[in-house]
């Protein structure tokens, strides 16, 4: 596992714009409003891992009850690596770093003993991640050309290598992710903690009065639903959901509406403050539609 960058490694103008910066297509498409969208998209492909899957059920405490504290110290993670400085990134991975060495288990159904910091498990995480993010953002009308696409996947391989893994062994392009994604296909599974995700991610515990009296959950289940119809074809297969090609025009219908509605808010409603702070922090405009 490679080491962790220090301030010695770069300038101060490095660290003040960050890993990736305001010209990368990172911040194009983490800064686009159908993140949350591809972030519940990669959770529901990475559950389909029966070791990955088991790391988070078994180390991730009180996930099946309140999982809103770890959805959103994922996203905070991945805004923090994308438009924090170098040195607030490399804080937030050394933070996580620290928490994976810690966690292991034996997972039942392959008997196999890991670590979460496994390399395997890392790039599965990452991988499940880089795709979602990608593959929502061009579906709803993110304008993006295939050098594009290939220069994002090409840019997280930084985002891989602060995670831990070395670089010559993350994806960096479209085709070697989806040669990736290929090659996985064999091991992956629905387990029982797989479906308990799958139910948390779709339907998730709320308080009744919230449940009843706001718009909460209408508003969970139509974002859930876009992330279910938005996994690949063979993904929903897998959770015994249509896998044919013709439930792919009305989801990308829909999550193109999605975002446009998104787009019609005020700014600081489409994102976390992160992402504003990081546009502040470098005095850049936001980022073309």
């Amino acid at each position: 596992m490679n080491r962790l960058p220090t301030r010695s490694d770069w300038t101060a103008a490095e660290d003040h714009l960050g890993f990736f910066g305001p010209g990368s297509l990172t911040w194009r498409v983490h800064a686009d409003p159908t993140f949350s969208v591809g972030g519940l998209r990669a959770l529901l492909l990475q559950a389909l891992h029966p070791v990955a899957m088991d790391g988070v059920a078994r180390n991730s405490l009180g996930f099946t009850d309140e999982p809103w504290p770890r959805l959103i110290r994922t996203a905070t993670y991945v805004d923090t690596l994308t438009f924090g400085t170098r040195t607030e990134a490399v804080r937030a991975a050394a933070r996580v770093r620290g928490i994976h060495r810690r966690l292991g288990g034996t997972e039942e159904t392959t008997g196999r003993t890991y670590r979460v910091d496994d390399p395997d498990l890392l790039l599965w995480v990452h991988c499940c991640e880089i795709d979602s993010f990608l593959s929502v953002a061009r579906r709803a009308g993110l304008p993006l050309t295939d050098a594009d696409a290939d220069t994002y996947v090409a840019e997280q391989v930084t985002a891989a290598e602060l995670i831990g893994l070395d670089a010559g062994d993350v994806p960096s392009s479209v085709a070697e992710l989806a040669g990736y994604f290929a090659r996985m296909r064999p091991q992956l599974a629905v387990t029982p903690a797989a479906r308990d995700a799958y139910r948390l991610v779709v339907l998730p515990p709320m308080p009744t009065w919230v449940r009843f009296l706001t718009p909460a959950q209408p508003a969970w289940g139509g974002l859930a639903s876009l992330a279910v119809a938005l996994l690949p074809a063979w993904a929903r297969r897998l959770y015994s959901l249509p896998g044919l090609a013709i439930t792919d025009v009305p989801a990308t219908a829909a999550v193109t509406a999605f975002r446009q509605a998104l787009l019609r808010l005020p700014r600081r409603a489409q994102r976390s403050p992160i992402v504003w702070g990081g546009f502040e922090r470098v005095g850049a405009e936001r980022l073309s539609a």
